[in-house]
């Protein structure tokens, strides 16, 4: 039996997260003996961003092409992922946790009859079962959960596993879809996105600064660093209640919550619903003259000083090594 993988896009571009749950899927194909790894795309996509996909892990790459399917309305994707599962015949299938991964697969359930997973951090044990380890309560902690239902559905968290790069390009073939009108029975009308920034669900860094930064007027330190690197920016909830920073860019539990590879938290203290949002990092850097901070404790790397004199430091080293 196959794997299937249901990959998300944006703008024509396959996303990290989606590469990264084809990389899983290989990896428990490896595992389990179960057979090749397909993955399924929809909506308007180069052939060639499809065929590297195979890159990843994925053996054939079944393209469904439908313009209406470029806006990710939840019922027509679910229809068409079922579609897929079918025709291939998978026992399984991955996909990234994510707003749309989570809609997608809780229809999925109930249209295939298969039990379902969310927040995968690892391959599943097979000693004595199925058994799959989650990451719960805003990654404080993690569950054992047994599978025993024939049919499978595991959403991969973010950054849980090491994209694969060194396959071949995969086959891409187009896939016909049965889509009733029905499913296009809502509509998006518009999506607003941020324009000209890293948008902050989807970075791969991310530059955050609070209270400590004293004032808005004092952002262009953080800004500049992250310009340097890529990154998006962030902020702590204090400073986007007072008005310093927008609210979208507030990380923290009641904000937006982050898994990028590299979080570089400046003059932020660690209070715990901040960490809530960001204890899913890779790699976490706190600059902060406080020493006794609480972030230090979830750091990686922890930097005790004046992010005034480090930060414009930091951020001329790295413009020098580029």
């Amino acid at each position: 039996m196959a794997i299937l993988v249901y990959i998300e896009q944006a703008s024509g571009k396959i996303k990290k997260t989606s590469l990264e749950a084809v990389s899983y899927a290989f990896a428990l194909a490896q595992k389990t003996g179960e057979g090749d790894v397909i993955a399924l795309a929809l909506g308007t996509i180069d052939a060639q961003e499809l065929a590297a996909v195979g890159e990843a892990g994925a053996s054939k790459v079944l393209h469904g092409i439908d313009e209406r399917l470029n806006a990710g309305v939840i019922q027509a994707h679910a229809t068409a992922v079922a579609q897929a599962f079918h025709a291939v015949g998978a026992s399984t299938l991955i996909l990234a946790k994510s707003s749309l991964g989570d809609a997608v697969a809780a229809r999925l359930a109930i249209k295939l009859e298969a039990g379902l997973v969310s927040n995968v951090v690892e391959l599943p044990r097979l000693e004595s079962g199925f058994m799959v380890k989650r990451s719960i309560y805003t990654g404080k902690a993690f569950a054992d959960t047994m599978m025993t239902t024939p049919k499978k559905i595991l959403a991969i968290k973010k950054n849980a596993v090491d994209q694969k790069v060194d396959g071949v390009k995969a086959q891409v073939e187009v896939f016909d879809l049965t889509l009733p009108d029905t499913d296009f029975a809502s509509k998006i009308t518009a999506t607003e996105r941020t324009i000209g920034e890293v948008l902050l669900p989807e970075a791969d860094v991310v530059v955050s600064g609070g209270r400590g930064m004293k004032g808005p007027e004092n952002w262009g330190m953080i800004e500049d660093l992250a310009q340097t690197l890529g990154a998006a920016t962030g902020c702590s909830k204090p400073v986007s209640d007072i008005g310093w920073r927008p609210h979208h860019e507030h990380v923290g539990q009641t904000g937006v919550k982050v898994a990028p590879t590299l979080y570089i938290a400046i003059g932020i203290s660690g209070a715990i619903q901040h960490l809530a949002g960001v204890n899913s990092s890779k790699c976490i850097v706190v600059i902060n003259k406080d020493p006794e901070a609480p972030f230090f404790k979830a750091a990686d790397y922890g930097i005790v000083g004046d992010a005034f004199e480090i930060v414009p430091q930091l951020t001329a080293a790295l413009k020098a090594a580029q």
